[in-house]
C-alpha cells in the first residue's frame, strides 16, 4: 500500500540521471532533480515567446491559462492543467486547457495522492509515461485508476519552484503512452518555470518579458476566490464538527470524492450553508436544494 513507502520517498524511483537523458524511465513514474531544471537563455526566451502568441490570440495580458496552451501546442500532449498549492492553507484549481485536465487537478486535491502532490510535496518532476503500470497502484491506489477513467493514459506533473519559493504544479497529460525526451522534458520545465514567474510577478507584457513599472498582480486576484472559497469551507466545518483544520479538510474531501463531485462545488455548497456536516450523521442538504 503506498502508507508503507519511506516517509519522504515518492511513488517515483528512478535515479534522476536517467530522467535528466529525457527517458521516462520504463513504463513507471520517474522523479526528476530539481538540479536539473536549469533553462537556457535561449530556451527560455523562445518559451516566453511562445505564451505571449497564446495570449495575443486570447487578447489579454499573458496569464497561467496562455503558459498552458502553448505547452499543449508545443509538447506530444493532449492537454494541461495547473493547480496553486500550499503547505498551510487549502490548495485549488488555477486552470485547465480541457476536461480531461480538469477532472485530473480536482481529482488530485480532493484525494490528496498522484503525481500533482508528490511533484509539490517533494520538488521534483514526476514523469509518468503510462498510468497503467502496476507499480502505480501502490503509489496511487485510487488515483490511477480514477486518471484512467478520464481518458488519461501519462501524467508529467511539474512543480513551480524558484528558490523556496513553490506556488504549485504543473501538470501535463496524454491520452496514449508518452515518452518525453530530452529537448521535450527541457521545454516542459521551460513552461513551468515561466509559469512560475507569471503567478509570482506582476504582470507580464507583450514581449512575454515582466514589465519595469511595479504594476500589482492584478491578473492573478481572481484566482484565490478558490483558495479562499475552499478555506472558508473547511473552516466552517471546524465548527460543525468539532475538528481541527487537517481532519476538517480532510473530512471536505472525503465527501466530494464519495459523492463524485468537484471539491471547489462541494466548497461552495458548504459556504452557501446549503450543505452542513454533523459529527455523528451524514452531511446534509437545505430545504434550499429540495
Amino acid at each position: 500500500m503506498a502508507a508503507d513507502r519511506p516517509h519522504g520517498v515518492p511513488c517515483a524511483g528512478a535515479a534522476p540521471r536517467r530522467a535528466n537523458r529525457g527517458a521516462a524511465g520504463g513504463t513507471g513514474p520517474s522523479r526528476l532533480d530539481p538540479v536539473a531544471r536549469v533553462t537556457p537563455n535561449g530556451r527560455s526566451s523562445r518559451i516566453r515567446v511562445l505564451v505571449a502568441e497564446q495570449a495575443a490570440r486570447r487578447g489579454g495580458r499573458v496569464g497561467v491559462v496562455d503558459v498552458c496552451t502553448a505547452a499543449v501546442a508545443s509538447l506530444p500532449v493532449g492537454g494541461a492543467g495547473m493547480s496553486a498549492m500550499s503547505r498551510t492553507t487549502a490548495s485549488y484549481p488555477l486552470c485547465s486547457t480541457d476536461g480531461i485536465s480538469e477532472q485530473l487537478e480536482e481529482l488530485q486535491l480532493t484525494l490528496g495522492e498522484g503525481p500533482c502532490v508528490d511533484a509539490f510535496t517533494h520538488g521534483s518532476a514526476i514523469l509518468t509515461p503510462d498510468l497503467r503500470t502496476g507499480e502505480l497502484q501502490d503509489c496511487w491506489p485510487v488515483f490511477a485508476d480514477a486518471a484512467l477513467e478520464t481518458g488519461a493514459r501519462a501524467v508529467f506533473a511539474l512543480p513551480l519552484q524558484i528558490g523556496a519559493i513553490s506556488p504549485g504544479v504543473l501538470d501535463l497529460y496524454a491520452q496514449v503512452p508518452v515518452r518525453l525526451n530530452a529537448e521535450e522534458l527541457a521545454d516542459a520545465l521551460a513552461f513551468a518555470e515561466f509559469a512560475t514567474l507569471v503567478l509570482l510577478d506582476a504582470r507580464i507584457d507583450a514581449t512575454g518579458e515582466p514589465p519595469d513599472d511595479g504594476a500589482t498582480k492584478r491578473h492573478i486576484e481572481d484566482l484565490g476566490g478558490y483558495r479562499a472559497e475552499i478555506s472558508q469551507a473547511t473552516g466552517m466545518l471546524t465548527v460543525q464538527l468539532g475538528v481541527g483544520i487537517d481532519e476538517a479538510f480532510v473530512r471536505l474531501r472525503a465527501y466530494a470524492y464519495a459523492q463524485g463531485h468537484r471539491l471547489t462545488v462541494v466548497a461552495a455548497d458548504v459556504v452557501a450553508r446549503r450543505l452542513r456536516f454533523s459529527p455523528d450523521t451524514d452531511p446534509t442538504r437545505t430545504d434550499e436544494d429540495t
